[in-house]
């Protein structure tokens, strides 16, 4: 046995068989409501591993998911990786150019999609030329173009439950697409040894890792029952897939809803008595709170031990009301990303002030980006992570030599984020310089600006960007969204407000109010929308 995610699934699967491993609810007391134990999860995966190679789709081939969250979403993952099937995830809000464009440049040979995207996936059909195999989950709407698929339920239904698969390796890929907050996506290829350890802890977040694979069902079948992991970004973000998988590797259960909607996560998390809830900073935890101040009151929380987020920051000012609306409950930022897994978790003294102060794992560096050697206490690089690294990004050779390096026999990744570090360790992590902007020879990255922003009373979520200064080079503009009710603050209430957390060059020059800051499905910033916003002559 290796370290091969189908593998490990299956050593749970074969210690815990009885123990329920999923529950999907699309809307929680009137909907679709599903419950699967480990054994009929795993049956489901080997139905759809069946009917792709008996398609003819090949062991090494890749696969497209563009799905909501669902059963389907997992179940699909896990027979792709049974058959030795590539899963590709796709950003389910892509048009047809950009759907073309990740098709294309992803290989794909077959795709799952849902009913509804139905015609944005026969828009794009015409140019992906390899694309020859098409299953769709749910029925179309009306109206829409004919197209070659297979369903999903028929799928299914003609297909073995047993296992019977060729051998595996830990060589085996997985292909994680993201788009990160600029350009077109790329494809992270990971070895799954390397994914196993990296995105999902060695099947032990939090504790020693296994030091062989059969160590993993040992400790599920020694462990008890108990934890429910509720991740509730969208799948389609390898964040909430990989939380899947760390649930799956603890044998415990996994909760997912179609999409996040407050009101129905805090009756999910009421009623199935979930205990780690994950989700993608302010933009998602703000409606918890509005919701538990508001139609949600009173709502029982008592299950729950701690809410994560990865991808973007739980700002101080929005983790403080929901502590003081669930005291006992552990608010933890971490940090990773698609290229580097897990990196670390903030310390308690993150802040506007302090910067995003992160505890690393050993295998975190803050490295120059041009020698990559480490740099010395108090010193400026990009954060950088060593050995369980991916192998690159797919078919982008010159992209990948920027990114990705070996020092001292060991393969590294360089990501985007720059950082300082202190003499105790611990790095403070400055933001991306993709997005960083330069005032008068200074230096001032978005998100420590978004932070204090959203520390005003009357800001309900912000966006910081560099407006072109004939003197300056650049000045600090703040887009802000205003809480309902609330008349809008003047610029210099917002400088006032400011200059008690950053320092003088980092306050904001510009204030323009926007009805709404638009963000990714996962509660990311959307600077593409930023770019186009400004284009309009919105700031």
């Amino acid at each position: 046995m290796e370290y091969n995610l189908a593998d490990l699934f299956e050593s749970v699967v074969d210690a815990v068989p009885d123990r329920e491993a999923l529950v999907y609810v699309d809307h929680p007391g009137t909907g679709e409501e599903r419950r699967l134990t480990y054994a009929e999860l795993d049956a489901a995966a080997n139905r759809v591993a069946h009917h792709l190679l008996e398609a003819g789709v090949a062991p090494g081939e890749h696969l497209g998911m563009h799905l909501y969250n669902g059963v389907e979403y997992l179940q699909t993952v896990l027979g792709c990786l049974k058959a030795r099937i590539v899963p590709v995830n796709v950003n389910y809000r892509y048009v047809a150019d950009e759907l073309v464009h990740l098709y294309r440049d992803a290989d794909l040979a077959a795709l799952v999609f849902d009913a509804e995207f139905t015609e944005r996936v026969a828009a794009a059909l015409p140019r992906t030329e390899k694309l020859r195999h098409l299953v769709r989950v749910g029925v179309p709407p009306d109206g829409a173009p004919p197209l070659d698929a297979v369903a999903f339920t028929d799928a299914e239904a003609a297909a073995s439950p047993l296992r019977g698969f060729a051998r595996r390796s830990a060589d085996d890929l997985f292909i994680i697409y993201t788009g990160g907050t600029t350009g077109m996506p790329k494809g992270v290829m990971w070895r799954q040894e390397d994914l196993f350890f990296a995105g999902l802890g060695g099947g032990a977040p939090t504790g020693e890792p296994v030091s062989r694979p059969e160590e993993l069902a040992e400790r599920v079948a020694a462990g008890g029952d108990g934890i429910t992991f509720f991740p509730t970004p969208p799948l389609m973000h390898g964040t909430s897939t990989l939380t899947a998988f760390i649930g799956f590797n603890f044998g415990q259960r996994i909760v997912i809803h179609r999409k996040f909607v407050p009101h129905e996560v805090l009756r999910t998390i009421e009623r199935e008595r979930v205990t780690s809830v994950s989700l993608v900073g302010d933009a998602m935890l703000r409606p918890l709170i509005d919701a538990l101040n508001g139609p949600l009151k009173g709502c029982d929380l008592s299950s729950v031990f701690s809410v994560s987020s990865s991808g973007a920051i739980m700002s101080d000012t929005v983790r403080e009301q929901f502590t003081a609306l669930a005291p006992g409950v552990l608010l933890l930022n971490n940090f990773g990303s698609s290229e580097s897994g897990f990196n670390g978790t903030a310390t308690d003294d993150s802040g506007p002030a302090t910067g995003f102060r992160l505890r690393v794992n050993a295998r975190t560096a803050v490295v120059d980006p041009v020698t990559y050697e480490p740099v010395p206490p108090g010193g400026t690089g990009r954060v950088a992570q060593r050995g369980h690294v991916p192998l690159g990004y797919y078919k982008d050779p010159a992209k990948s030599k920027e990114t990705f390096f070996r020092r001292g026999g060991e393969r590294w990744v360089l990501l985007g984020d720059m950082a300082t570090v202190d003499d105790e360790g611990i790095v403070t992590v400055l933001g991306r310089g993709s997005q960083c902007i330069n005032t008068g020879g200074e230096k001032v990255y978005p998100e420590e600006v978004e932070q204090a922003l959203k520390s005003h009373p009357d800001v309900y979520d912000a966006l910081v960007a560099g407006v072109p200064d004939h003197r300056w080079g650049n000045r600090v503009t703040a887009v802000v969204q205003l809480r309902e009710g609330v008349a809008a603050p003047t610029l210099a209430a917002i400088q006032s407000h400011c200059r008690t957390r950053l320092a003088g060059y980092k306050i904001p020059r510009r204030l323009v109010i926007a009805p709404e800051i638009q963000r990714s499905p996962s509660g990311k910033a959307d600077y593409r929308w930023a770019r186009a916003f400004r284009r309009r002559g919105g700031f």
